[in-house]
């Protein structure tokens, strides 16, 4: 039988957006911790139609909602850490770091949650908290909400397929403080709501047709991709996206491999498509550091993508003029220093992929 109060309690979650079984877990947690952590993770990274809100939008949506159950603010704290895809030890330190600041040391703390998928991994992951199962039963997730919230037929209107208009559908999924900030966030302009509502609608139509067309193959498809990440003189050579998915994000001068190419020989390929620069392929050959393998299972929402990215290092001296190219909306250099203060304007797993790089030494 487990403790009757524990001094701390820790959630983690996206909250993408927070439904009503989210609020369950923690009024159920509250009632077993003096004091509630509740960590959003996914801080700083780019709108997609998979995580469409900040973390500032997030925070807001759950103290409302929890102010609104009647809950003190006094009892529970909204923390923020950052996704490293391709480097686990560092999102452990930052969820730890976090905590402390908050605990001061006292490890009298109960990590609540409950296991459901591969992605509940993390709760074994801190064994110097006690891990409590949430006795909360439900099947919703924010997976659901979000397609409700992007959903829209022939007329524009937005309606599932039992007749229902979506939001009033998610008004029976979510506290009403989050109902109310997802219908302002759909119609209002202030801060331009609408405008980023309807980017994110178009890409989550793009990714829908794009995985539609897929389950016309007997077997799941498997991409192939490759990043090319050139750096000179302590910047980094990026593109903006031209289209969805992740249109107006910054991202490597990636595609796709051809079936006839070698890795490298697509890399240059399209490192010279997307970004004009004239630097012969000879030269860029001689310039390769290093090939690495990028593989986290759901770092593309358009289906399972395998990258290989290749580290070019082409010294010091001036910066070769570049130009956007093919589907790239712009080519431009970047100080290292700026690419890893904003991780949120990178498309993907693109920020994660440069600082794999940058901080192996």
């Amino acid at each position: 039988m487990g403790k009757s109060k524990y001094t701390f309690g820790i959630f983690i979650g996206r909250f993408q957006p927070m439904h009503n079984a989210h609020l369950a877990v923690i009024l159920e947690g509250l009632d077993m911790v003096n004091h509630l952590i509740i960590l959003l993770g996914g801080a700083r990274a780019a709108r997609s139609s998979k995580n469409p809100f900040t973390t500032e939008e997030r925070r807001k949506m759950i103290t409302e909602s929890l102010i609104e159950a009647g809950v003190d603010k006094k009892r529970f704290t909204i923390l923020e850490v950052q996704d490293y895809y391709y480097n686990e030890q560092k999102w452990l330190a930052e969820v730890q770091a976090q905590v402390m600041t908050i605990t001061k040391g006292n490890q009298d703390i109960a990590l609540l949650g409950y296991k459901k998928d591969n992605s509940s991994y993390y709760l074994m992951s801190f064994p110097e908290w006690t891990f409590v199962p949430t006795k909360v039963e439900h099947e919703l997730d924010a997976t659901r909400v979000r397609h409700l919230y992007f959903e829209e037929n022939e007329n524009g209107e937005y309606v599932n397929q039992n007749g229902l208009f979506a939001l009033e559908e998610i008004e029976t999924l979510v506290p009403a403080p989050v109902s109310k900030f997802l219908n302002d966030f759909m119609h209002t302009d202030t801060n331009d709501w609408s405008d980023t509502y309807r980017n994110l609608l178009q890409e989550a139509k793009f990714i829908s047709a794009y995985k539609k067309e897929q389950e016309a193959y007997p077997w799941p498809i498997i991409f192939v991709t490759v990043d090319p990440v050139v750096i000179r003189s302590g910047h980094i050579l990026l593109v903006k996206r031209g289209g969805n998915p992740g249109k107006g994000s910054y991202a490597l001068p990636g595609g796709f491999l051809n079936p006839t190419e070698w890795i490298i020989d697509a890399t240059i390929r399209e490192l010279q498509e997307e970004t004009k620069i004239k630097i012969l392929p000879g030269i860029l050959q001689e310039s390769v550091q290093e090939t690495r393998v990028f593989e986290s299972p759901n770092r593309s929402q358009r289906g399972r993508t395998i990258t290989h990215a290749t580290l070019f290092d082409l010294g010091g001296g001036q910066l070769p003029a570049v130009s956007g190219g093919d589907d790239a909306a712009e080519a431009f250099w970047m100080p290292i220093n700026e690419v890893l203060a904003h991780p949120e304007k990178f498309y993907e797993d693109h920020w994660h992929i440069i600082y794999s790089f940058i901080m192996r030494f």
